[in-house]
């Protein structure tokens, strides 16, 4: 029996604990909201705050724990990191983690090593940041620094529109810093996926196509579907780019949720790495998808056991997660389902009931619910999922 500590036990935690737990392994788990639900099925929870890291180390160090994980959780990546290196347990480097984990140290870091990188600067103060928007013109991205799951971000095409939407990426922001960013002209869909290292390679990858609905916000993803889209030159030039990313952060093991763009020119941008696995059921689409299970790969990990490489794998149909959201804000009335979509849904978890307030749909923070959904064909799925307001629809009053 291993004593495994996880930072954090919201729903999206579940699967890593429930696994451990299936395993025989002592789980448990510390956050700072005791209703988390994963608390109820731990041996052992504590009040502490997954980004403090030093309070988290002592609280490891008393338990002697044999491992650390930080699932689908951004800020609770470094904290699991630090606390790794500190007591010698398996993990990655504190430095190259903080680096993902920070927009702005990623992008200086991509620039230094010579990758494609978007013009990119980040900021504290409002006039600072206004004048190097002045320089590299709109459309623009306003991001916080060190949020994820959309969380903040606005993208810009008018200058009027600045201020506005630096305060909204600062209210989102730990460090209260922003970046300002340039828009790379894409083709096709923004990819968003996880791969898996170990051994200091990547032992496991797969591509996964990043859906919007543009009635609420054009960038933040309410799906992701397997297999892409893109033709396997593609795939496979973003695989080496990203593994040697990886390589030279010095990353020897875990789960990494990667997205990216492939411009006009063919060209690869990687946007964001998350050194986690990554949220919106993307670990559980792939297991359905590919048979590859990420969810326990990273909990072995965690404890020293070695993901076997997984360089060949059959696809098994068409899949995709999809975030239960309003379009306007309201009171929730029902959840409304074409008889199509009802026939495809594999998974569903719905966490509203009628009379909640919701929220139109700017980022995760806005979930209401999740399903996991496989289709028939590759044009069904990209049909649907496109122009999802046919068949999935929440009724507010």
């Amino acid at each position: 029996m291993k004593r495994i500590l996880f930072l954090g036990a919201a729903p999206s935690q579940i699967p890593p604990i429930n696994y451990a737990k299936s395993q025989g392994h002592y789980v448990i788990t510390c956050d700072y909201l005791p209703e988390n639900p994963g608390h109820k099925l731990a041996h052992e929870y504590y009040n502490v705050s997954t980004t403090d890291k030093e309070a988290v180390l002592a609280l490891s160090q008393k338990l002697r724990i044999d491992g650390i994980v930080a699932y689908a959780s951004d800020p609770a990546a470094p904290t699991a990191a630090y606390v790794a290196e500190k007591m010698g347990l398996p993990g990655n480097p504190y430095d190259a983690v903080e680096i993902l984990a920070r927009k702005d140290y990623f992008r200086t870091f991509l620039a230094n090593n010579g990758f494609n990188v978007p013009r990119s600067e980040s900021f504290y103060e409002l006039e600072e940041a206004r004048n190097w928007l002045n320089k590299i013109g709109v459309p623009a991205f306003i991001k916080p620094i060190d949020s994820s799951g959309s969380k903040g971000v606005t993208h810009i095409l008018d200058y009027k529109d600045f201020d506005s939407a630096f305060e909204y990426a600062l209210s989102f922001s730990r460090e209260k810093k922003v970046v300002v960013e340039q828009v790379i002209p894409r083709t096709g869909y923004q990819i968003d996926s996880d791969i898996f290292m170990s051994g200091g390679k990547v032992a496991f990858w797969i591509w996964g196509d990043q859906h919007q609905d543009k009635l609420c916000h054009p960038y933040a993803p309410i799906a992701i579907s397997f297999p892409s889209v893109l033709n396997n030159d593609l795939q496979q030039k973003a695989k080496t780019q990203v593994e040697s990313i990886l390589i030279k952060l010095g990353f020897e093991a875990g789960a990494f949720n990667v997205e990216f763009v492939v411009d006009t020119n063919g060209e690869v941008w990687v946007i964001e790495i998350g050194p986690r696995n990554g949220g919106n059921l993307i670990p559980q689409v792939i297991k359905y998808a590919s048979g590859v299970d990420t969810i326990s790969a990273t909990v072995d990990e965690a404890i020293g056991i070695t993901f076997r490489e997984k360089n060949e794998y059959n696809l098994n149909g068409y899949w995709s997660s999809y975030i239960v959201h309003a379009r306007e804000d309201g009171v929730f009335k029902e959840l409304w389902l074409s008889d199509r979509v009802k026939n495809y849904i594999v998974e569903q978890n719905i966490e509203v009931k009628p009379g909640d307030k919701v929220n139109k749909f700017s980022g995760s923070h806005d979930t209401l619910g999740t399903m996991i959904i496989k289709f028939p064909s590759m044009k069904e799925m990209l049909n649907m999922l496109d122009n999802m307001e046919h068949d999935i629809r929440v009724i507010t009053l």
